[in-house]
């Protein structure tokens, strides 16, 4: 089994800037994709990111050219480096295998 535990959320300004982490444990040698979800208060969980093992990445356009996701796998953790924030990615963050585990979340929320 995986467990993920996410970290980095919190209270920031329209315009600033946010790193999120997901640290993986367990049986962390299964793991292939490892992506972003967010759920915002009254809407769906929607894909932010995804990355492969091979470091291959992928995002939803509303957050293309402002987020980055990347991987260590040495240390088995996912990161979402989140730039130029806007009121609307306020949300619930969550990390996921793909394969049925997710964390916990992380709350942000993006406000003056």
């Amino acid at each position: 089994q995986v467990q993920l535990v996410e970290s980095g959320g919190g209270l920031v300004q329209p315009g600033g800037s946010l790193r999120l982490s997901c640290a993986a444990s367990g049986n962390t040698a299964s793991i292939n994709r490892m992506a972003w979800y967010r759920q915002a208060p009254g809407k769906e969980r929607e894909l932010v990111a995804r990355v492969l093992r091979s470091g291959s990445t992928d995002y939803a356009d509303s957050v293309k050219g402002r987020f980055t996701i990347s991987r260590d796998n040495a240390k088995n953790t996912v990161y979402l480096q989140m730039n130029s924030l806007k009121p609307e990615d306020t949300a619930v963050y969550y990390c996921t295998d793909l394969y049925g585990t997710w964390g916990q979340g992380t709350h942000v929320t993006v406000s003056s």
